[in-house]
């Protein structure tokens, strides 16, 4: 497999439209602005000093000393859901995914007039990870203490708990931060290769570098135990950060690790500790455009269709009364958003290819995987037992209790000293609407029953994460482009 075509396949990935099925899935909800709300509340996530063009308009800087402990300068990123820790893993999840759905959809963003804020989400994280990577070897993955943090109920601006720093080097090793971050590089370095050069050069020489990283110093970092453990090992990660540098840059050394070195598996999710599924769908599109020795990967990635849809001979998942996946409690949302993500992408690429999926004794079409997709976030937006939208600020009866500090906390005087004791009994407790409205936050959402109970303290289905919206910005796009 040679150079010229590797390249062939990148241009492929960044230019090509895809067309052929966006007639045949119509009606819905206004995904323009359910597209431009989800974009808002990686705002509202934002660390450090924040732009004049900051459009929530009840947050302000905050963690502007963050990395003084080991004298680094570890300011900005984003916090991952309702508390005030910086976690590496799921921040760079969250990147990579945005990048991806700014590289496939641009089209769609760009007619949605969304292109340039998915493009300001993701350089906020590449430039908190290029502060992140800047020493030799060395990977700062987390900022903030949280059991100190989950022990008190303020807003970032106000927070007075422990900026504590950990990273991974060759000591402590953290392979699937590492790759999981070199995705996030690699990716978004194709995101900006045609508005800003340098700094795409910048951030694919540092993918490299992590991947190298995690690749020399294998192991599993547990330093963001209980909160981000990684329960699937590293071989997901190191075989989706290979996948992206090889799209980034054509070279057949990553080409070569995927063929020969990466461990693949059939899986039946995609989420921040989960990537095959990703990798896999990335991998079957360049086994469409003719590279070689991929038939594994599309035999995984079409696996992962199969066992998603309801009406395949090979269904695993569970799947509410409603008709919305339920894999687990606890930010269930970013495996539908994650779904209908994968499922739009490989939609399209079949419509491309003239393919269909077989499961066992049944086939599917382009249009039933746009359509599984689309019944996916139409449940999130409101067509569910319950009626409501499951995004903050948008469709019929939102969420008011989102579980987040900012949101719940009216705001305060910069010198304004609360006890976190206090915090607590004074927020957290108070069953009414958050002060503040959360825009576009995809919460944790219902339980396997569609049940939702909209209060603050019921964490599993009101606290919103950075990756369940990042997820759902692709399928949003590709559903506000049809007719």
């Amino acid at each position: 497999m040679g150079t010229k075509q590797a390249h062939w396949a990148i241009i492929v990935v960044c230019l090509t439209l895809f067309e052929g099925n966006t007639m045949l899935v119509k009606g819905g909800f206004n995904y323009k602005e359910a597209l431009t709300k989800s974009l808002i509340f990686l705002e509202a996530q934002r660390s450090g000093k924040l732009p004049p063009n900051n459009r929530v308009p009840w947050r302000g800087d905050s963690a502007l000393d963050d990395g003084k402990l080991v004298n680094v300068d570890l300011v900005g990123g984003y916090y991952d859901a309702g508390d005030n820790v910086k976690y590496g893993l799921p921040m760079a999840f969250t990147v990579t995914t945005l990048s991806w759905a700014a590289i496939f959809y641009r089209s769609e963003l760009k007619a949605a007039k969304e292109l340039d804020n998915i493009h300001d989400a993701i350089r906020w994280g590449t430039d908190y990870f290029l502060k992140a990577s800047s020493r030799h070897k060395r990977l700062y993955v987390e900022v903030g203490d949280p059991e100190e943090d989950h022990h008190c109920w303020v807003p970032p601006e106000n927070m007075k708990t422990k900026r504590t720093v950990k990273k991974i080097d060759s000591n402590t090793p953290g392979t699937e931060i590492a790759a999981e971050t070199a995705a996030a590089m690699a990716s978004s370095s194709i995101v900006f290769r045609s508005k800003d050069r340098n700094y795409a050069r910048l951030l694919l020489n540092k993918a490299k570098l992590l991947f190298q990283m995690a690749k020399t110093h294998k192991g599993t970092y547990d330093g963001e135990c209980p909160f981000y453990c990684s329960y699937s090992g590293y071989n997901d990660e190191m075989m989706w950060a290979a996948t992206w540098l090889y799209m980034a840059t054509g070279k057949s050394m990553y080409m070569k690790y995927i063929q020969e070195e990466a461990i693949s598996a059939s899986v039946a999710e995609f989420s921040w500790d989960l990537k095959y599924a990703g990798a896999q769908i990335l991998l079957t599109q360049l086994h469409f455009e003719g590279i070689k020795n991929l038939e594994t990967f599309k035999a995984h990635g079409e696996s992962f269709i199969c066992s998603v849809l309801p009406d395949s001979p090979y269904h695993q998942i569970n799947v509410s009364p409603g008709g919305f996946i339920h894999l687990r409690d606890g930010a269930n949302t970013q495996y539908a958003t994650g779904t209908s993500f994968l499922f739009s992408v490989y939609s399209d690429l079949l419509a491309k290819h003239k393919q269909k999926v077989t499961c066992g004794n049944k086939q599917f079409s382009s249009s039933q995987l746009l359509s599984f997709a689309k019944k996916q976030m139409d449940y999130i937006l409101g067509k569910n037992p319950e009626g409501r939208s499951y995004m903050v600020g948008f469709g019929k009866n939102p969420p008011t209790q989102a579980h987040h500090r900012g949101a719940s906390v009216p705001k305060l005087r910069k010198d304004e000293k609360v006890t976190c004791a206090l915090s607590f009994t004074k927020w957290f407790r108070k069953d009414a609407p958050n002060p503040n409205e959360l825009t576009g936050a995809i919460l944790g959402g219902p339980d396997r029953n569609d049940k939702f109970n909209d209060k603050r303290w019921d964490s599993p289905k009101t606290e919103p994460c950075t990756y369940v919206n990042s997820l759902a910005a692709g399928a949003l796009a590709k559903l506000s482009s049809l007719p």
